[in-house]
C-alpha cells in the first residue's frame, strides 16, 4: 500500500485522476487546473503517454505518482473527489491481457472506492457503451436489457465494466458515497494515440501516410463519435451533479464505417483505396447513445459537429507526425 501524502504538500487533495496520463484523463487533468484545482495524477503508463501530460511538469497544483491502482492507496490528507479512468480502452490494448483488464476494473475501482469511503470523496467512474452488449436497438438506453458474452475476447472490457458498475453502487448503498456513472461512448481528438487501432486514429494515419484504408466486415456497422472538449465538459457537469445513476455521454450523430472513412478520405487524400478485413468477433453492429438523460439531469449535450472534430483532429496528427520525423 502507499501513502499519497508521502508524495504531496497538498492540504487537500482536490483532484485524485487515476488513468491520468491517458487520452480522457490528460484532458481532464487540464480543465481541473485551469478551473484552478490542483491534481494527483495516478497512472502506470501501461496504456497512457507521459507525453501527454508533460506540459504540466512545472505547474505546482499537479503532481504525477506513477502507481498501478491493483496497489492499494491511502492518504492522511482529505481528498475531496476522485475520477477513476484507469483502464486500458481500445481493444488492441485491453485484449492484449485480458486478465489484467478484469482485476484493473474490479480490483482497482475496489482499491479507489475504499480510498474514497475513507475521506467521504465523491467519485466518479468512466464506464463504457461496451455494457451494452450486441445490441441492436437503435438507441442504447441506459435501463435497456442487454446481450452479452462472457466468452468474447471483448467481455474482459465490458464484463469488467459491468461488474465495476455494480461494485460501485453497491458501495454507494452501503457507505452513502456520493457516486457517479459515465457510460461514455466513442471519443476522439488530439492526444488520441494514433497506433492504438481505433477507427478514427486508424482512418487519419492510414490516410497521411498513404496506407490503404482499412474497413472491417462491408463497412455499415455504425458508430457514433463524441468530440473530447465535449465529453470532458459532460464528466465535469456529472461529478457536479447530483445524479447517482449510469448515464449516457457521448454524440447522437451516428454514421456508418465507410461513410466516415469516405469523409476522412476526402479530407485528407482522395487516392487512399479500401482494404476489406474480416469483421472482428462481437464487433457492435450499431453504437448511438440516447441522452435523454443527459440532457434532463446535467443539462449537457454535445456541441462539437463531427466534421469539426475531425479536422482539428487530423492537424494534431499532421504536427504529431512532423514532430516524429
Amino acid at each position: 500500500m502507499i501513502n499519497l501524502n508521502e508524495f504531496t504538500e497538498f492540504n487537500v487533495i482536490n483532484n485524485v485522476v487515476s488513468g491520468g496520463a491517458g487520452f480522457l484523463g490528460s484532458h481532464l487533468i487540464d480543465k481541473l487546473l485551469k478551473n484552478g484545482q490542483n491534481v494527483l495524477c495516478l497512472d502506470n503508463l501501461s496504456s497512457g503517454y507521459s507525453g501527454n501530460i508533460a506540459h504540466l511538469k512545472k505547474n505546482k497544483k499537479f503532481l504525477f505518482i506513477n502507481h498501478d491502482i491493483l496497489e492499494p492507496l491511502d492518504s492522511t490528507i482529505l481528498i475531496e473527489k476522485i475520477w477513476h479512468l484507469a483502464s486500458p480502452a481500445s481493444p488492441y490494448h485491453y485484449q492484449n491481457d485480458p486478465i489484467r483488464t478484469t482485476r484493473v476494473n474490479y480490483e482497482g475501482t475496489f482499491n479507489l472506492l475504499n480510498l474514497a469511503k475513507s475521506h467521504n470523496s465523491k467519485m466518479l467512474f468512466a464506464s463504457t457503451s461496451e455494457v451494452y452488449g450486441e445490441t441492436t436497438n437503435y438507441l442504447q438506453e441506459e435501463d435497456m436489457p442487454v446481450k452479452l458474452s462472457t466468452f468474447s475476447p471483448r467481455a474482459c472490457y465490458s464484463e469488467g465494466k459491468r461488474i465495476a458498475e455494480t461494485l460501485i453502487n453497491s458501495y454507494r448503498e452501503k457507505y452513502n458515497l456520493e457516486i457517479r456513472i459515465a457510460r461514455i461512448f466513442n471519443t476522439y481528438g488530439p492526444r488520441l494515440n494514433i497506433n492504438d487501432g481505433r477507427v478514427i486514429s486508424n482512418f487519419i494515419k492510414q490516410c497521411l501516410t498513404g496506407d490503404k484504408l482499412t474497413i472491417y466486415g462491408d463497412g455499415r456497422q455504425t458508430r457514433s463519435f463524441c468530440y473530447v472538449s465535449d465529453l470532458i465538459e459532460g464528466l465535469l457537469v456529472l461529478m457536479e451533479s447530483n445524479y447517482n445513476y449510469p448515464i449516457n455521454i457521448g454524440n447522437e450523430e451516428e454514421i456508418s464505417i465507410i461513410k466516415l472513412a469516405d469523409l476522412i478520405k476526402n479530407i485528407i487524400n482522395k487516392n487512399v483505396i479500401f482494404e476489406y478485413r474480416k469483421l472482428p468477433l462481437d464487433d457492435p453492429k450499431r453504437r448511438k447513445p440516447c441522452l435523454n438523460r443527459a440532457k434532463k439531469y446535467l443539462n449537457w449535450s454535445p456541441k462539437v459537429t463531427l466534421i469539426e472534430g475531425l479536422h482539428k483532429t487530423i492537424s494534431s496528427y499532421k504536427e504529431l507526425l512532423r514532430y516524429k520525423n
